[in-house]
């Protein structure tokens, strides 16, 4: 292969250990692999290991491997690996080679009968909270089981009946015999197999024996000789027992290399917790908009590109770091800038009756449907006498610099015509209903001098306005580190209860025959996408990210 080279600064310690082993020639073409367990939805956290290891995988010419580590049949299921393999595919990855942990089930039973042989294994008898308790303390050294001396032909016999199904479940385990006293807990004679009376999603009732993690996972990539098998951090601690199966067992020398995980401000990455979320309610399923599963935020809006920009900027760390939430939100604005169209949209109507237009005329104005794509063409938008705009942008008695709409005041309306207000209308409460102003026929640029004002708003005719379905997301959380909440406290007590608001919107014609796969900037107030529930009956929008960062704007109050 022709030889790649990153310049000494932007290189990621990842990066100098696969150029070093290219270089050294300890391995000709490198091949890596995602594999997630199958009993969940992938989040953010998996976005970025997946970028990660294809992405290596594509820069230094080698491959990749999707596998799926399906060794707990109580919690996985096909729809699961659907939606992974959707995801993978979404955030524009192919893999080299599907796999499942249970393509080998045959052959690490073979190899649990080698370790048996080779007095490294052993069937024990003791309960759960009987091996929990005998592994001792990380300053006491635990106890050795009294199953630990059974002999090799008695626990080949009763390894066999396991398989065979006739034992109940945590009736007996099979446990690897290394060290009891050994300073990392996970080599203190740690389960190998257990026994689960259940159904599997591929195997059927074929086993009732199920290897776990950590004697599946490095046998797997020793199988598909997966070069350089890069988790997270917390992985860091099972290497030592990853190599002890793997020099035992004399089998291809795969190597795990660690990187800090993803955390996230305003997030919680646990899937045990965003499963609960779904199970109580708080959410409306694993793609609620406000979720941070890659098919919740692909319903919000986030686009592949976008994700995978937010895994470059996050980069490559071997130590565990919170990033702030509002560089993903950066990522998606950098990314919809360049391909949004742009339409306008009221969220919150006031009436504006502009009095000095004549009443049957209307205006169609040439906007650009996106001014960062020259090729992105021209809308037309109506221009009459009656318009909304947002109630946000009129104050009756405004505080100084307020350059929007209030009485005696102008202001430019988008794209047209600069009007002012002249009178304020308003209901038996006192609540504002309508504005009265008048307009500069000579303020636009096509019919006159075009004259500088301060402010700009946004508007739809009334005449032409449509009813929209608006979703406005906030974060789910109102805490920021939601790791460092004090210890006891319930996560969902800092849930959000502002995190989703509704609003009917009334949107500029144009936008009703836009394809609901295409993202839009409503102006002046954020990136949308259209929902799964749009139809074209009913239009329905999620509010992927404001224009700006309006939250830390918030926290600073």
């Amino acid at each position: 292969m022709d030889e790649v080279k990153t310049p000494e600064a932007s290189r990621n310690f990842l990066e100098e250990i696969i150029e070093a082993d290219l270089a050294s020639g300890k391995h000709q073409s490198i091949l890596t692999r995602f594999p997630p367990e199958p009993n969940g939805y992938l989040h953010i956290g998996h976005a970025k290991s997946i970028c990660l290891n294809f992405g290596l995988a594509q820069k230094y010419g080698g491959k990749t491997n999707l596998r799926f580590d399906d060794t707990n049949p109580t919690k996985e299921d096909v729809e699961y690996v659907d939606s992974i393999q959707a995801d993978v595919r979404w955030l524009g990855f192919q893999w080299a080679g599907l796999f499942y942990a249970s393509d080998y089930f045959e052959q690490l039973y073979e190899w649990a009968h080698k370790l048996i042989d080779e007095g490294l294994a052993y069937v024990d008898d003791l309960t759960q909270e009987e091996i929990r308790t005998g592994r001792g303390t990380v300053t006491q050294p635990g106890t050795e089981s009294p199953y630990r001396n059974r002999s090799v032909e008695e626990n080949r016999t009763l390894f066999t009946r396991m398989r065979e199904g006739r034992y109940l479940e945590g009736e007996k385990v099979l446990r690897a015999k290394i060290d009891m006293a050994h300073p990392n807990m996970l080599m203190r004679d740690p389960i190998l197999y257990r026994i689960i009376h259940a159904p599997h999603h591929r195997t059927g009732d074929q086993w009732c024996i199920y290897p776990m993690y950590d004697y599946a996972h490095g046998q797997s990539d020793s199988i598909e000789k997966i070069t350089h098998s890069i988790c997270t951090l917390e992985f860091d601690v099972h290497r030592p027992l990853y190599d002890w199966f793997i020099e035992k067992l004399q089998i291809f020398p795969s190597h795990q290399y660690e990187f800090a995980r993803l955390n996230l401000t305003y997030t919680v990455m646990s899937k045990r917790k965003l499963l609960e979320l779904v199970k109580s309610g708080h959410v409306k399923g694993w793609d609620d908009p406000r979720m941070p599963t890659i098919c919740g935020l692909r319903r919000r809006g986030y686009t592949p590109e976008s994700i995978r920009l937010f895994a470059d900027k996050v980069g490559v760390a071997k130590r565990d770091n919170v990033i702030d939430l509002g560089l993903l939100e950066w990522c998606v604005r950098e990314d919809l800038n360049k391909r949004a169209k742009r339409f306008m949209a009221i969220l919150n109507p006031l009436k504006v009756v502009i009095t000095n237009y004549p009443k049957d005329k209307e205006e169609l104005l040439d906007v650009r449907i996106n001014p960062e794509d020259p090729d992105a063409g021209i809308r037309k938008v109506t221009f009459c006498r009656e318009i909304y705009v947002e109630q946000d942008d009129f104050m009756e008695n405004p505080p100084k610099k307020y350059f929007r709409l209030s009485p005696g005041n102008e202001v430019r309306l988008k794209y047209g015509h600069i009007i002012k207000c002249q009178e304020v209308i308003k209901d038996a409460a006192g609540n504002v209903t309508e504005l009265h102003c008048t307009y500069d026929p000579n303020s636009r640029g096509a019919n006159g001098a075009w004259r500088s004002v301060k402010g700009t708003i946004h508007w739809v005719a009334v005449t032409h306005a449509q009813n929209a379905e608006v979703r406005l997301f906030d974060r789910l959380f109102t805490e920021a580190y939601m790791d460092g909440i004090p210890q006891g406290s319930d996560y969902k007590e800092y849930l959000n209860t502002d995190s989703l608001k509704i609003v009917t919107a009334l949107v500029e014609p144009a936008l009703a025959a836009e394809p609901a796969t295409f993202p839009v900037q409503f102006e002046r107030l954020g990136y949308f996408i259209a929902d799964m529930d749009d139809t074209s009956g009913r239009r329905v929008f999620n509010r992927t990210v404001t224009l700006k960062d309006t939250w830390t704007k918030k926290e600073e109050k």
